[in-house]
């Protein structure tokens, strides 16, 4: 059964969601991408990883900062160890944990050189919230696009702000960004909302090479089946993220 909506389905942008149909929807695009793209080039599903915390300041918590506040209220601040030497009474603190993230991403690579023609990225949360994550990502974004290398950006995510400035008035849901580096530093930007179907793009390749054409609705829907979201998916509850007022109401009655 594929997704009853006309495009992203934005339940699958749930954290519990989401991690699954990630990974599934590089491996689709892959597999489309195969057959198509030899004997020339050949897909590679490569692995970023990301380190991350669970918060950018250093403190993240002060455990029950009340009863650490009375202890410290009732006994002297310093320790005196020799003579004339004082030392002052620490307040225990939660530092961040570091989470290593790993995360596919695709690159086509010409049989004869091994060369890397096109890389391709679907961003999660690691790449968009603010963050070391987000850092890193726009640092290695930032490299591929100064490089002879095409680029293909899709941004399935409603939440946090889209890597790519756009004027407020074309602002949109999702993103798919294409650039050809023989086009640079022009580019090709696909905007599209809930209520619109997810357009179908062109992969950029070597000069002259024909461009095969990219339907993510179309993998997302085998996605959507293969993986029983119709089974999980509670569609008279609100998705994660929410949406707007205007949004949530075209949804609940498309869905009617």
């Amino acid at each position: 059964m594929p997704s009853p909506l006309p495009g992203m389905d934005p339940y699958l942008e749930h954290p519990r969601s989401w991690p699954n149909f990630h990974h599934r929807l590089i491996t689709a695009i892959a597999i489309h991408l195969g057959p198509q793209l030899r004997p020339k080039y050949r897909v590679v599903v490569e692995e970023a990883i990301y380190q991350t915390a669970q918060s950018e300041s250093l403190l993240v918590g002060i455990p029950d900062v009340a009863v650490q506040k009375a202890a410290l209220a009732g006994r002297e601040p310093l320790t005196t160890l020799d003579p004339g030497v004082a030392v002052a009474q620490p307040i225990q603190v939660e530092l961040p944990k570091a989470t290593v993230i790993r995360q596919g991403y695709l690159e086509i690579r010409d049989i004869a050189t091994g060369e890397v023609v096109t890389a391709l990225e679907v961003l999660s949360p690691t790449n968009k919230r603010p963050g070391e994550g987000r850092l890193t990502y726009a640092t290695k974004r930032q490299t591929i696009l100064a490089s002879a290398t095409n680029f293909v950006e899709i941004d399935l995510l409603r939440q946090w702000s889209p890597l790519i400035e756009i004027p407020v008035e074309l602002a949109s849901h999702y993103r798919i960004l294409v650039s050809a580096s023989a086009q640079r530093p022009r580019a090709s930007l696909y905007a599209f909302n809930l209520q619109d179907p997810i357009p179908a793009f062109p992969l950029p390749l070597g000069e002259g090479d024909t461009e095969p054409i990219v339907n993510l609705k179309t993998l997302l829907d085998e996605i959507y089946d293969q993986s029983g979201y119709d089974l999980v998916i509670n569609y008279a509850e609100d998705p994660v993220p929410p949406l707007g007022d205007r949004d949530r109401a075209w949804l609940e009655n498309y869905l009617k």
